[in-house]
């Protein structure tokens, strides 16, 4: 009977100390984000794997989770990038695990409540979050997951079936009318959540930026244009119908998360659904720069970077955030505390993109590792969770809290911000 007590104490404790008002919602104006009557920029991080420590089940770490909150929020980070949660089943090669929607419908209570802790602790330390609600690449189940359930078959492995056919399979969600039922019902399903600690709506809780509809969504296929501006559009209203405090956005690449048509970016995030801009940038995976230039080729990096960023600024009157970006420790190391010299470098212009120029209003680099020195190369079921997804070298984008020149950078980024 003690443990239904002392939760019911918790419920009416946070209840009543963290009642929302409108000005605790970020909201945008005029091409800016505001909270409390001021512009919010921020220079916030990737901490997809948040609630999964949040959990008490399989990978759950609380005081981990606590700590690493304790030490973004030192470092003037109160902006965090997390996933809900997972899709499908267990033990399958370059997907993480445990997974919150186990099947469809059917989810992982400890997960769920997962989710719940990470957003009250968010809530304690006036920190936010965007939470992606699905994900258009396999590390975490996503379309393929989604297609699976509706009857399509094994889902191909880019790393094992090759990009091509992984590509094939998954640009079947748009055309699938069954598959995106399933996820529209997760996205009643989460949206509109009572948190199980707080007893309050998700859509009452100041930790929450925006719910953004997926990470890097993709159609996979020029033909499914417009079955994608339709789904993107329609489950933003979806969201809002569910939720009218919290911002919506979609989780884009830019024009190469639109099979490179910058106009279809442009007239989805115009669109009324969307009330803000997303673009991600990543030189090595884009051949922007390769291993063997790393630090030689930062100009082109610089280049391409700052034209990327302008090309989407033009296009929209909306706030623009760099919500995914990341750059390869020196010599392609993986451990914590390796050299990272062409990395900080990449960071500091990024950095001066927001802080010195008009076209940037957040960003969140990819990715927060923390405390962990990964036991593996690549991510093994039981490993700790760093910024790196599963079928990614462990250590190769996240930054470790021995990283100390990158700390830095972001520690001189925020406080810039502030002044």
């Amino acid at each position: 009977m003690l443990r239904p007590i002392f939760h019911l104490i918790t419920i009416l404790l946070l209840s009543m100390t963290a009642t929302s008002h409108a000005s605790d919602f970020v909201t945008v104006s005029n091409g800016e984000f505001m909270l409390d009557g001021q512009p919010y920029r921020y220079a916030g991080t990737n901490f997809w794997y948040g609630p999964i420590l949040g959990s008490t089940g399989k990978g759950s770490n609380r005081q981990r989770l606590k700590t690493e909150l304790d030490s973004l929020k030192a470092l003037g980070i109160d902006n965090l990038r997390i996933l809900a949660g997972g899709e499908g089943g267990y033990s399958r090669p370059c997907q993480i695990e445990p997974s919150l929607q186990r099947s469809p419908g059917v989810y992982d209570p400890e997960l769920l409540e997962g989710l719940d802790y990470l957003l009250a602790e968010l809530e304690r330390r006036s920190m936010r979050a965007v939470i992606y609600l699905t994900n258009s690449w396999e590390w975490s189940g996503g379309f393929s997951t989604y297609l699976e359930w509706a009857g399509h078959g094994k889902a191909p492995l880019p790393s094992i079936d090759g990009y091509k056919t992984y590509v094939g399979y998954v640009s079947e969600f748009m055309r699938d009318e069954k598959a995106k039922q399933m996820f529209a019902d997760h996205v009643r399903f989460i949206v509109g959540r009572i948190n199980s600690l707080t007893g309050r709506p998700y859509s009452e809780s100041r930790a929450i930026m925006s719910w953004q509809i997926c990470n890097e969504p993709r159609c996979f296929d020029k033909d499914n244009k417009e079955l994608f501006f339709e789904w993107l559009t329609s489950t933003g209203r979806l969201i809002k119908s569910i939720d009218p405090n919290h911002l919506v956005s979609t989780g884009s690449e830019g024009m190469f998360g639109c099979e490179v048509d910058i106009d279809l970016w442009a007239r989805i995030h115009n669109d009324d659904a969307i009330d803000y801009a997303n673009i991600h940038i990543w030189p090595y995976n884009w051949q922007w720069v390769n291993a063997d230039n790393l630090t030689d080729g930062l100009g082109n990096a610089f280049e391409q970077t700052a034209e990327y960023v302008a090309a989407h600024r033009k296009l929209t009157d909306k706030p623009l955030v760099l919500e995914e970006f990341g750059y390869p420790r020196d010599f392609m190391a993986l451990a914590p505390g390796s050299p990272v010299t062409a990395r900080d470098a990449y960071y500091s212009f990024v950095a001066s993109l927001l802080t010195e120029g008009k076209d940037l209003n957040g960003i969140n680099f990819w990715a927060w590792g923390g405390y962990v020195n990964p036991k593996n190369d690549t991510w093994q079921a039981g490993d700790e969770f760093t910024g790196d997804p599963a079928q990614e070298p462990q250590g190769l984008y996240s930054v470790f809290t021995a990283d100390s020149t990158t700390v830095e950078i972001i520690r001189k980024t925020t406080a810039a911000l502030r002044k």
